[in-house]
């Protein structure tokens, strides 16, 4: 996978003067079965969250309030995605690394995963993820 992989997904928006509603549905916006959703929330101003990558899991992050940067990272090149409307994820498909940062204030991220959580998918490190990606190893 490299960083062309991963794409910003429009969602459904209806539009109503008492409040605008969204959704995602498996298979139709979210390009995968997901079997986790979390959210994460209270970050102060300004920081960073995350810094790895996933074997196996695909994920579509969207800032549901507030805003985020998301750095996408294929051990070669970088591209950063600005999440700060409700009405677009990102896709993130396995095997490359990302960083959450410069959260605003008050932001909440919601992310759905394609796997239930398992420790051992993660890839912490790196400087070991360079490794793994130049071996063909994830």
């Amino acid at each position: 996978m490299t960083i062309d992989d991963a794409r910003l997904i429009e969602l459904p928006r209806f539009n109503d003067p008492r409040g605008n509603l969204s959704f995602v549905e498996q298979h139709n916006q979210v390009p995968f079965k997901f079997e986790r959703v979390y959210w994460i929330y209270d970050v102060p101003g300004g920081e960073n969250r995350s810094g790895h990558a996933y074997h196996t899991t695909e994920e579509l992050i969207i800032a549901i309030s507030g805003s985020l940067d998301v750095i996408v990272d294929d051990g070669t090149n970088k591209r950063t995605f600005t999440l700060n409307r409700s009405y677009y994820g990102l896709y993130i498909p396995k095997g490359l690394w990302r960083t959450l940062t410069n959260f605003s204030t008050n932001s909440l991220a919601l992310e759905i995963a394609s796997t239930p959580y398992d420790r051992a998918d993660y890839v912490e490190d790196y400087g070991t993820y360079k490794r793994m990606k130049q071996h063909g190893e994830i």
